[in-house]
């Protein structure tokens, strides 16, 4: 069985091999001993959960977990599984890099397609399977449910991936409807439809270096954003980073200069806590009381 952790996957190459047991999950609400012996504090929060879950043998199940070099953390976390394994401190799957290249252009889309054969190889997917696979997984992106209207205004949160959709409640009991993608969301977006002509390798390169749903791509974030909002009529929006997070709290003045130039009133809360235990709960509920629906 394997599993994986990160933006921008090959999900078909996954289900090809027949073994998927979808993304590692979390628990950062308890001890974790052996992650704060091994890791510093600038890790994303859920890098801890994963390796104490890896201390603890609960991953012991899995023969190996693939990894996103589209992700500081995930590619980080890499490199210690490795040296902690190599060391004899933990033992437990195998972790493999996926060494994706994210700028658009031809050269990166070979190394991407490089990196999935080698992939491939060490996972036992042939070509076929994987030509298989991108059909059933395309079945999948055209079957994808379209969210329903919602009945209450829409607020947009952005920034880093949220830990669940404790949030989303919150704006639930301001009268309002969150949309934003939880960190599970963005590890488990398939992406849009992956080309069925010609060869599948060169085809699942394309989809994974066009797509702009990790901290390493290269594209118009603020511009991506205000696209956002305008797709689901966002009334208002939050801007959320966590105190780890390295990456996307760069563009955040681009962020929220183009919400705001687009008419979107907009919280910003910089240096938060992933579990949400800062009283980010009182400030949204505050920020969308004060906003015209």
């Amino acid at each position: 069985m394997l599993s994986y952790a990160g933006p921008n996957l090959p999900h078909d190459l996954f289900d090809a091999t027949g073994r998927n047991a979808g993304p590692l999950t979390w628990n950062v609400d308890r001890a974790m001993p052996a992650a704060d012996r091994w890791l510093e504090s600038k890790f994303a929060p859920w890098t801890r959960s994963v390796v104490q879950d890896w201390a603890d043998g609960a991953l012991d199940h899995l023969d190996a977990v693939v990894l996103s070099r589209a992700d500081d953390s995930a590619q980080r976390l890499y490199y210690y599984l490795c040296e902690l394994r190599r060391a004899g401190s933990i033992k437990g799957p195998e972790p493999l890099m996926l060494d994706i290249a994210k700028i658009a252009r031809n050269s990166s889309v070979a190394r991407t397609e490089a990196a999935l054969r080698k992939l491939a190889d060490r996972l036992c997917v042939s070509a076929e399977a994987l030509t298989q696979a991108i059909a059933e997984g395309n079945a999948v992106r055209r079957q994808a449910a379209v969210p329903d209207d919602a009945a209450q205004p829409i607020c947009l949160i952005a920034g880093s991936p949220l830990p669940d959709n404790r949030l989303h409640r919150v704006a639930a009991q301001s009268g309002w409807h969150a949309t934003g993608r939880t960190l599970a969301d963005q590890w488990t977006d398939r992406g849009p439809l992956v080309d069925e002509d010609g060869d599948p390798f060169a085809a699942l390169a394309r989809q994974i270096n066009a797509r702009q749903i990790d901290t390493r791509g290269f594209f118009d974030r603020a511009g991506s954003l205000v696209q956002q909002a305008r797709v689901v009529d966002a009334k208002a929006a939050v801007l959320w980073l966590i105190e780890e997070d390295d990456t996307t709290v760069w563009h955040l003045p681009a962020m929220r200069d183009a919400l705001e130039g687009a008419g979107v009133p907009v919280l910003v809360a910089t240096r938060r806590d992933w579990s949400c235990r800062d009283g980010i709960d009182a400030e949204i509920a505050a920020f969308l009381q004060g906003v015209p629906a």
